[in-house]
């Protein structure tokens, strides 16, 4: 991956090409044998695959342009997974990438939430007063999260943010939708980020120790009556996910030993360590306070600075996610290093529709 930040001076193709050159030197692959690419982005215009692979003369494979909101980079790997894993293909080449307008981002077009003012700050921001209501949660656990986040992501080269935060820092930035303030809301950001898939008997011809997908699922949006089982459907979607992933692996959460979730309001990652089971129901804000989520805690999240710190250019997220866990379980990943890790677990959530919740959710485990 690039470091995320802002390039204003530079087109999306050529920053993402440099994400895919560096994947591609760092697996070893002869770029010859991929002979599939899947493109991950929400706003870079038609075709933007194609244009990014001509940059690298990687032309005349299929090229899928994929768009599933911020959950589109997991998707990406989702279907190159399939490709590879169901014998059609042996080598795949996954790339996410975005280059991002300052300020919210709001709803689908002719939502009608959305023009009523359920910004995605604004959503999450219910969410996180329900959550303080219903589990007895405070303001300061919830910028906790954030602390935590800016501090791995001052570890992190490729981060957006590479400064620490204190607790009152982000308690009195910038109120954005009560209770959550700026620095507990993920920056804008241009980024790109991509991952080599090949197969087992490709993979012995790598030149980084390769990690093993063990579990790809991903899920949508569905009708769920929340006041009936008490579960929403925002919830539902990563529950749904990480139980396929789990039963996929024959794992279970307990086997996880680092995590990339879907951060994109500190509240985004309390829910997350909950529906993965990663934590028990209702102490994700307590399992904060306490340094449980943090490096060297009982189960890291976020190690790369998460989308809070490391930045969210929407379509390449997740597979920056997964390029940080592959770099975990190699021990590469420095003062960050989560020691230990040989499981790994990515998380992506995103979109929005009325009726059935977030869009869709993708859930990843990779081991050493």
């Amino acid at each position: 991956m690039i470091r995320f930040g802002r390039y204003p001076d530079r087109l999306v193709e050529q920053f993402a090409s440099d994400a895919v050159r560096a994947a591609l030197a760092d697996s070893g692959i002869d770029p010859e044998l991929i002979t599939i690419a899947v493109a991950s982005h929400s706003s870079q215009g038609r075709v933007a695959g194609q244009r990014v692979l001509k940059e690298l003369a990687l032309t005349g494979i299929p090229t899928i342009n994929v768009e599933n909101a911020c959950a589109g980079g997991g998707t990406a790997l989702h279907t190159a997974w399939m490709a590879v894993a169901g014998g059609f293909h042996d080598a795949a080449l996954v790339f996410g990438m975005e280059k991002m307008e300052k300020g919210l981002i709001v709803g689908n077009p002719g939502e009608y939430e959305a023009a009523m003012g359920k910004t995605l700050p604004a959503k999450y921001a219910l969410r996180a007063r329900s959550y303080m209501q219903h589990y007895g949660a405070t303001a300061a656990q919830l910028a906790m999260v954030s602390v935590k986040n800016h501090r791995a992501g001052a570890l992190n080269p490729m981060a957006h943010y590479q400064n620490t935060m204190t607790l009152d820092e982000v308690l009195s930035s910038r109120p954005v939708a009560e209770p959550l303030t700026l620095l507990q809301c993920c920056p804008t950001t241009d980024g790109a980020a991509a991952v080599v898939v090949v197969s087992e008997a490709l993979a012995r011809q790598a030149r980084s120790r390769p990690v093993r997908i063990v579990a790809s699922a991903v899920t949508s949006g569905a009708y769920r009556n929340a006041g009936r089982d008490g579960i929403s459907s925002d919830d539902d979607i990563t529950v749904r996910a990480a139980a396929k992933a789990y039963e996929m692996a024959a794992m279970k959460p307990a086997d996880v030993h680092v995590a990339e979730v879907h951060d994109a309001f500190t509240i985004g990652e309390i829910l997350a360590c909950e529906n993965l089971g990663l934590c028990p129901r209702g102490e994700g804000g307590i399992w904060a306070e306490h340094g449980n989520t943090a490096i060297g805690g009982r189960i890291p999240v976020n190690p790369s600075g998460g989308l809070l710190s490391r930045g969210h250019p929407l379509g390449a997220s997740g597979v920056a996610q997964v390029a940080e866990l592959t770099w975990q379980l190699q021990g590469r990943c420095g003062e960050r290093q989560v020691q230990g890790a040989r499981v790994a677990l990515a998380h992506v959530v995103g979109g929005s529709t009325p009726g059935i919740g977030s869009g869709a959710c993708a859930v990843h485990i990779l081991t050493t």
